[in-house]
């Protein structure tokens, strides 16, 4: 079993809450510091044990992750895994020198989007995550590097991305050093039997190394396309709290998969994922409170959670 494995087993579902991190990317306000660790220490009291909490980013670019150091120190401190964005080399420096379990680096699908996004081309962003890994190989704590590949189902620069150029570049990031390989549907641009194809041909191409998969709602097939990902084999999918989100690199990106949502389709789908969903709802409080200019979606959140619960057993 790789390292990645044991962290991530096949056996189970795991769900990642990215709230803090893409959830924030394009927000007008942003949560306080000592909002933050309440959402955390909130979600984690619900069973949510996988958080992405922050990009390692210049401050004056990015200042709703100027905490990132005291997030990961929380998640550190709950026993809870943090995963944060690096998107440049001092960014992967810094990361390695925190506590966080795990350092997420951008491999996209198409060259457009790479410049836009990193102002680097997919060869050198690919050659990034080569350096995370030796980074990462001499940390003390060694934490896990992911290979996200954005774009992964069509990008809103170029239009139309050859899932073989998807499969070359997933299998490149392992060479290269990664421990995971990430989908995402970054625009929101896939429906169910693509991601379904996308997810079984990336794991068969990259055998035990674990793949995410990253879902975008912005044309309402989130959680379709999340049931389409479990059924091709993904364990370990992304959602946010609220459906906030969106890329500021990628025109027309909006919100994630409601995280809440979510968790009520994999348990739904026989999958137990540890969270009550009472309390996890009741988080959306923090939110509200502090970004009142951001929409928070949701049907469960909406309607409810059912009263009848035998469906958990």
């Amino acid at each position: 079993m790789s390292r990645a494995g044991a962290v991530y087993p096949a056996s189970r579902v795991t769900l990642r809450e990215v709230g803090l991190r893409d959830g924030l990317q394009l927000v007008k306000r942003f949560p306080s510091t000592t909002a933050k660790t309440e959402w955390i220490h909130r979600e984690a009291a619900a069973g949510v044990k996988y958080f992405e909490i922050g990009s390692f980013l210049p401050v004056n670019r990015m200042p709703q992750f100027a905490d990132i150091h005291a997030m990961i120190g929380l998640c550190d401190e709950l026993g809870v895994h943090s995963a944060a964005l690096a998107l440049n080399e001092r960014g992967a420096m810094d990361a390695v020198k925190t506590a966080a379990a795990e350092i997420v680096n951008v491999v996209s699908a198409t060259e457009e989007h790479s410049q836009a996004n990193m102002r680097r081309s997919r060869e050198a962003a690919i050659s990034l995550v080569a350096k995370t890994a030796a980074l990462a190989a001499k940390a003390p704590h060694k934490p896990l590097v992911q290979a996200g590949i954005a774009m992964a189902f069509g990008c809103s620069i170029t239009g139309a991305v050859d899932p073989d150029d998807v499969v070359r570049l997933a299998i490149a990031c392992v060479e290269a050093g990664a421990d995971l390989i990430g989908l995402a549907d970054t625009v929101g641009f896939a429906g169910p039997d693509q991601i379904a194809d996308m997810t079984a041909r990336t794991r068969a191409a990259v055998g035990d190394i674990p793949v995410s998969v990253h879902l975008h709602d912005t044309r309402g097939m989130g959680v379709a396309n999340a049931s389409a990902a479990l059924d091709a084999g993904a364990r370990i999918l992304d959602g946010s709290l609220g459906g906030l989100g969106g890329c500021p690199f990628a025109p027309g990106a909006t919100g994630n998969v409601v995280f809440e949502d979510l968790v009520y389709l994999c348990e739904r789908k026989g999958f137990a994922t540890g969270i009550d969903l009472e309390k996890l709802v009741a988080v959306r409080e923090i939110a509200a409170v502090e970004m009142p200019d951001e929409p928070l979606y949701g049907a469960l959140a909406s309607a409810g959670v059912p009263k009848l619960m035998a469906w958990r057993a």
